[in-house]
């Protein structure tokens, strides 16, 4: 069977993120787009928040850079103006509802709404690693309140805005942590998936899906710093597709999860991880 010219993939990279992206042969242009819409990344000063950040203004989103680290976030909004797109920075600590409120309050007043969420703040890359029956209580309850609280907090400050334009997507980002004894970071995850299905429940009546990406091991500063090497090459022994995942890898799914063409699709956690955790 031939394809129609027209229908032939093609595909236009952000050279600076090394992402493609499906275009329209004709010079179209990109064919899923983004335009007039707003999305705001939470953890997005750097590393896979940063990737996703630059993924959504390349489609034409307008992103709102949410982030507790100030100097990075500004950077990240600044490159996106640079490039052509459209972005704020907003300070925000994601474990504080009343820092969440206000994030989406200057989303508002600088886009007009909000349309899609990305909740992937997190502690990580300088997380203490403890046992359970080992780590103080005070930290336990700081990290939770920022790794799982954290994408339910935002998620209530900014779902009116999603209701009042009609609708909206939300992303989770998740870990395969939560189907492993990973300690209080995999607990944290697990607890994602927990939020992801039941704000689902609550927010498709509002056309509002939610879902979460599991990503495996992804090679960041983060994950350098907290993972051996020598565990990780044990790690990627055992894989089928046995290599580290690149932030890059992520962006494909996380982007299909926000756009029409997952219109039917909520509830689910995607994992993007090498194969590192099939499950029938």
């Amino acid at each position: 069977m031939v394809m129609e010219k027209s229908r032939m993939p093609c595909f236009t990279a952000r050279q600076q993120v090394g992402f493609a992206l499906p275009c329209d042969p004709t010079g179209g242009g990109i064919i899923v787009s983004f335009e007039n819409k707003v999305c705001v990344i939470t953890g997005a000063a750097q590393g896979i928040g940063e990737v996703y950040s630059k993924a959504a203004a390349d489609r034409g989103a307008a992103v709102v850079v949410a982030d507790i680290d100030v100097e990075n976030g500004q950077r990240v909004a600044n490159e996106i103006i640079n490039d052509g797109g459209h972005a704020i920075f907003a300070k925000t600590d994601v474990s504080s509802p009343e820092s969440c409120e206000a994030m989406a309050a200057a989303a508002k007043d600088a886009f007009g709404g909000i349309d899609y969420l990305i909740n992937n703040a997190a502690i990580y890359g300088d997380m203490e690693m403890l046992p359970l029956l080992e780590v103080p209580i005070d930290y336990y309850n700081r990290f939770m309140s920022v790794n799982m609280n954290g994408c339910l907090f935002v998620t209530r400050a900014v779902y009116p805005s999603m209701a009042e334009r009609g609708g909206g997507a939300i992303v989770n980002q998740s870990s395969t942590a939560a189907w492993s004894c990973s300690g209080f970071y995999g607990i944290a995850k697990l607890g994602v998936h927990g939020i992801t299905i039941n704000l689902a429940r609550e927010l498709g009546p509002r056309n509002i899906r939610v879902n979460a990406v599991v990503p495996g091991p992804i090679d960041t500063e983060a994950t350098r710093k907290v993972i051996p090497s020598e565990m990780v090459q044990g790690i990627l022994r055992a894989m089928p597709l046995s290599r580290m995942g690149k932030p890059e890898d992520l962006v494909g799914t996380c982007l299909f999860l926000l756009s029409d063409e997952a219109s039917w699709v909520t509830g689910q956690t995607w994992a993007v991880d090498g194969g590192m955790a099939m499950r029938p």
